[in-house]
């Protein structure tokens, strides 16, 4: 009897002590988390520096610093239209501490672009992420190198057509690579307009806009920000947006649509950040107000503007359904144009 009391209290300390350790481990877990991020969070931008996607990213990087004192860090991982940076994103650890700057090409363009010509993607840009903001949307616009222009008359987008047919396959298009919106931007233009032009993939924006000053190529469809400076300068010849609506940055410039009777022309970038799947929701949260608070902050709203790029910011559920409504776009027109990665 007396062994059998013992017992049971014996019993009933165990299970105390068992409750006692859930409770505490729990507590930990909080502990470990409520303190986030106390280490630098790795930003990774999968195209160069000096690009659209990096120039979208940097202004939220300093915007975090002098704010909230978090130090984020940029890393330019480009390659494959944005597909190896946005790789390693999707196989990081789900701890708050990744972020990818993705953009319409990794999660809108690339899934079909990719897959149709029987290739595979190294990401299922559902599944592999967990959406956190959309930062902001931002017009193409079709540029030339001057020489080019002058050279064969060319001063509008009327032009431009009647020139690329009457010389199928002499027009070179430059790129930031395969799957990108300009890219894409491209490959809906010479579809609808029923056109050739040789397409030349970069690693980026940078170095195409660079072959496309010194005239090494001929045309590009190129982000708003990374071209707007050399616009303003004269080093490039804008012809049009590619927006639905004309851009507040440059409202004399006609969009596509209108300038060459092209109804339903329409390619549009956007870039927003995600995380690996499966994030702690209270993480995913912080990151979350953190990251529209800074969007919608006088500094980054004014610097974005001046760009050409119209701020956003939405909550996880927001840009979760804004992807999935984007890949249904592109698909089509991924469908439509025939365009497939090589």
């Amino acid at each position: 009897m007396i062994y059998s009391s013992l017992f049971s209290v014996f019993g009933r300390t165990v299970q105390l002590f068992s409750v006692l350790a859930v409770l505490l481990g729990g507590t930990q877990t909080s502990f470990a988390q409520s303190d986030y991020p106390n280490k630098p969070i790795r930003f990774v931008v999968p195209f160069p520096a000096g690009g659209a996607t990096d120039n979208i990213a940097r202004p939220l990087q300093n915007e975090l610093l002098n704010t909230v004192k978090w130090n984020v860090v940029i890393d330019n991982k480009p390659g494959a239209g944005g597909n190896i940076g946005a790789e390693v994103v999707a196989k990081s650890s789900p701890d708050g501490y990744t972020w990818l700057m993705a953009s319409v090409g990794t999660h809108g363009i690339n899934l079909p672009l990719y897959t149709q010509g029987g290739g595979k993607m190294p990401f299922d840009p559902i599944k592999d992420f967990t959406p956190i903001t959309l930062v902001a949307e931002l017009p193409n616009v079709l540029v030339l190198n001057p020489e080019f222009a002058s050279k064969n008359n060319i001063n509008s987008v009327n032009d431009l057509i009647a020139y690329a047919r009457a010389n199928p396959g002499k027009v070179n298009m430059a790129s930031s690579g395969n799957g990108t919106s300009i890219h894409m931007a491209g490959e809906l233009f010479k579809s609808m307009t029923k056109t050739y032009m040789v397409h030349l993939p970069y690693k980026g924006s940078p170095p195409a806009v660079t072959d496309l000053m010194a005239g090494n190529v001929d045309i590009m469809f190129d982000n708003l920000p990374s071209s707007i400076n050399y616009i303003r300068a004269g080093r490039l010849k804008a012809l049009a947006v590619t927006s639905a609506k004309r851009s507040p940055a440059f409202p004399d410039l006609p969009t596509i649509a209108e300038a060459a009777n092209l109804p339903g022309y329409e390619a549009t970038s956007w870039f927003g950040v995600v995380g690996p799947a499966n994030m702690p929701a209270d993480i995913l949260m912080k990151d979350s107000t953190t990251l529209m608070a800074a969007i919608n902050s006088p500094s980054v709203r004014e610097k974005y503007l001046a760009m050409g790029a119209q701020p956003v910011g939405n909550t996880p559920a927001q840009f979760a359904t804004f992807i999935k409504n984007e890949i249904a776009k592109w698909t089509k027109v991924v469908k439509d144009s025939g365009a497939k990665v090589d």
